[in-house]
């Protein structure tokens, strides 16, 4: 499984969003991002958008630094 690693570490919303957007243009489905983010928002934000985009949110899996993985496709899409 590829594994992309975006860093947005100091970085506030939406950058950590805008990040991640750019970063799995060229990942196919079932691939997954990991969001490096500070940011306290980043979950909520990452998540809202991945379920606006049909993104599996998978949650943070790592507290230091703040790591939040998602998985390309697989989730629906908000209508």
């Amino acid at each position: 499984m590829r594994v992309v690693e975006v860093n947005a570490l100091g970085l506030l919303c939406p950058l950590p969003v805008i990040r991640l957007a750019k970063a799995i243009l060229g990942l196919e489905e079932g691939e997954v991002a990991e969001v490096l983010s500070d940011d306290p928002m980043a979950s909520l934000d990452i998540e809202a958008w991945c379920q606006g985009e049909g993104h599996l949110y998978l949650g943070l899996v790592v507290e230091n630094p703040p790591r939040f993985r998602i998985r390309v496709g697989g989730g629906e899409r908000e209508a």
